[in-house]
């Protein structure tokens, strides 16, 4: 499974080249140059991870992120900023990024903080997650098998299951489904989603999906 990434910098040379760097590791990007833009991908797309400067036009990167966890959002934010003072870290964390890179920075050491970022974002180190009796999901290749043979689900049923093991034991709203699910030019359908639950339960379980009435779901493992 690709992971997308959204790059929030206004120098167009260092988003170009951490852009072309974090793409041949295998990721999508969506740039940003200003926050503005950024907030505009955010509602559009689905980002598994947020990387933000702080000082670019019209929304600074603090501002946003601020706006970002006001509407719920747990998306893992990193910032990377010339801003290197230790008020401005503290600031950082309390406004809730997962951690804070001063430039100049090495893009390896970006690299590593992406991934371990991306790895605790969906609870496991492991390629496959193994859900019992079984059944193994492939987080990379985004497939489910039972014993070995693979189980035939659509696009919209795969996220699904990715969503709730990137939220095992939590509360998943409809918001936060619908966002994931359904791009920005398609109508999110209760029915559907209705459809691509019985489905699930039928393949893990039902025992392994809970309703909260009029509010979401909940994958317990």
């Amino acid at each position: 499974m690709t992971a997308t990434i959204l790059l929030l910098e206004d120098d167009i040379q260092l988003s170009d080249t951490v852009k072309q760097f974090l793409e041949l590791k295998g990721y999508a990007v969506e740039v940003a140059y200003d926050g503005l833009q950024a907030e505009e991908i955010v509602y559009e797309k689905h980002i598994d991870l947020m990387l933000l400067d702080v000082k670019v036009p019209h929304v600074s990167g603090f501002d946003f992120l601020k706006s970002v966890r006001a509407e719920g959002k747990e998306t893992p934010a990193i910032f990377i900023t010339s801003l290197n003072a230790v008020e401005d870290v503290e600031k950082g964390f309390a406004l809730g990024c997962d951690d804070y890179i001063r430039k100049p920075f090495a893009l390896k050491e970006l690299l590593v903080r992406v991934e371990s970022l991306l790895k605790r974002n969906f609870g496991t180190h492991e390629v496959q997650v193994d859900l019992g009796e079984g059944l193994f999901f492939d987080l990379k290749e985004l497939t489910l098998t039972k014993n070995e043979e693979r189980i035939p689900l659509k696009t919209k049923e795969l996220k699904l299951l990715s969503l709730f093991l990137r939220h095992q034991n939590e509360l998943v709203n409809y918001d936060t489904i619908n966002e994931a699910l359904w791009e920005y030019n398609e109508e999110p359908s209760a029915g559907s989603l209705r459809t691509y639950i019985k489905t699930l339960r039928a393949a893990l379980g039902k025992e392994h999906i809970e309703t909260i009435k009029n509010i979401g779901y909940r994958f317990v493992k």
